[in-house]
């Protein structure tokens, strides 16, 4: 009991000092400790640090360091060029301004649904963004949500076949494939993007009718609104992303011969990594293109570069500092016990075990494909026993699953959360509401409603 109240107690302080600006960078470490402290293994707390905390940090910089890099790179070199200027008054000229909010949330789903990175998106949307809320005058509070909408909920976890990490990790232990459930999922899909861009245009008028506009902050010295540049050259180098990438997963990677590499690198898992081969390559290509198109449209290139590179690195530290505390936390005894309770809640509908289980460790680790992991590495043959046993499609599984754990993946403690603040110049206290309305409550408000359809009409 005193293991899982020492989880309890460091998760709430985490969420509470998080939400009040404090950097996570400190909290992670410091919250992690106190877990460990409170649960009677004080003498086990540098071991904890240095050989669980520290690898699992440093195994996530390790993976990740150059997607953050050179998406912060692509983003800063986006804003610079003049071509997120050029995008923004096009969409804002084609669909007009009042619309600011649908077009980020769209732009955004089609470049997560096109295999690009949720923190690439990030990075290379929140120029646009700002451009485009600026002009409409909407809050610019409310990017946050509208970037997390588009990237962190429907395409990542809902559309069938989408590339998203989330909806690959269930399929070895289920046996199932990206487009599991297609139906339900889009069904599901289509309630978060309907819901969710409904609560953000509400949130605008209301901030209309009180005469609240854009505002003042600390970033605007970026000039977006002046840019002579034509639009197929500015969008050019987002096209280039998505379509780099899924070359190389669809058509080149498949049909290579790794067999020098593997001589080389015998320990090496060259599934596990083509993923991440393609996006650097994408993104690495798409930022030479950008230059060397764009040449004439930099006016100091070098401070353009060193700007991007040196923004990239809060956010991944941010988020490596929230993976070590869900490291550290996933070793104790109390996590133990709670993952072990859950499988036992409604033993005659294990969909709705699963949701929870799902949603309850996403919700400690603040990752949704960390919650995922774990949940599955633990659980994932006890759930696809029992659908067996109660005629449950394991495609229903899956998908449940997935979009079950991209809920509470979301709390303020939320590595992606937090570097989604980092990059548009907010804090917890602007802007969390409603990015949980539409990262958190719409999404368990889908999930309920496919574990309905499922429980009468099983898997479709």
């Amino acid at each position: 009991m005193m293991s899982i109240l020492a989880i309890i107690i460091s998760l709430v302080l985490l969420m509470y000092f998080a939400y009040r600006g404090w950097s996570v960078l400190i909290l992670a470490p410091l919250m992690a400790a106190l877990a460990v402290i409170l649960s009677g293994d004080g003498v086990l707390l540098l071991p904890a640090y240095t050989e669980t905390f520290m690898k699992a940090l440093g195994g996530y910089l390790l993976k990740f360091f150059p997607v953050f890099l050179l998406g912060a790179l692509f983003g800063q070199l986006m804003a610079d060029s003049g071509a997120a200027t050029t995008i923004a008054n096009t969409i804002t000229e084609k669909l007009g301004a009042s619309r600011a909010i649908l077009v980020v949330v769209l732009v955004c789903g089609i470049l997560t649904y096109g295999g690009v990175s949720l923190f690439v998106v990030a990075f290379s949307i929140y120029p646009i963004s700002k451009a485009l809320f600026r002009q409409a005058d909407i809050p610019k509070r409310l990017i946050p949500a509208s970037i997390a909408l588009g990237s962190f909920t429907f395409t990542m976890t809902a559309l069938p076949g989408t590339p998203a990490i989330q909806n690959a990790i269930p399929i070895p232990y289920y046996q199932t494939n990206a487009f599991a459930a297609p139906i339900l999922g889009l069904i599901g899909g289509f309630i978060m993007f309907v819901l969710g861009t409904w609560w953000l245009q509400s949130r605008a008028n209301l901030a209309k009718k009180t005469g609240e506009g854009y505002g003042n902050h600390i970033d605007d010295d970026t000039k977006l609104l002046s840019s002579n540049m034509s639009f197929v050259l500015a969008a050019l180098p987002l096209i280039l992303v998505i379509a780099i990438n899924a070359l190389l997963t669809y058509g080149v990677f498949p049909n290579m011969d790794f067999g020098a590499i593997t001589a080389k690198f015998p320990e090496l898992e060259i599934k596990a990594n083509l993923g991440l081969w393609s996006i650097i390559i994408a993104l690495l290509t798409s930022c030479s293109v950008l230059i060397l198109l764009n040449l004439r449209h930099f006016k100091k290139l070098q401070e353009s570069v060193n700007k991007g590179v040196y923004g990239s690195m809060l956010p991944i530290f941010n988020t490596a500092s929230e993976v070590g505390y869900g490291a550290v936390i996933a070793t104790m005894a109390g996590f133990a016990i709670i993952r072990d309770n859950i499988l036992n809640i409604s033993p005659n509908n294990p969909l709705v075990s699963e949701a929870v289980a799902m949603s309850v460790l996403a919700g400690i680790t603040g990752s949704s494909s960390g919650g995922l992991s774990i949940a599955l590495q633990t659980l994932g043959e006890d759930y696809l026993r029992l659908a067996i046993e109660h005629n449950i499609d394991p495609e229903l599984l899956h998908r449940v699953a997935v979009m079950a754990a991209g809920g509470l993946d979301t709390l303020p403690h939320s590595g992606a959360v937090i570097t989604l603040f980092a990059i548009c110049h907010l804090t917890h206290k602007q802007s969390y509401v409603n990015l949980a309305i539409v990262t958190i409550a719409i999404p368990i408000l889908a999930t309920i409603c496919i574990i309905m359809l499922g429980t009468f009409f099983d898997s479709f």
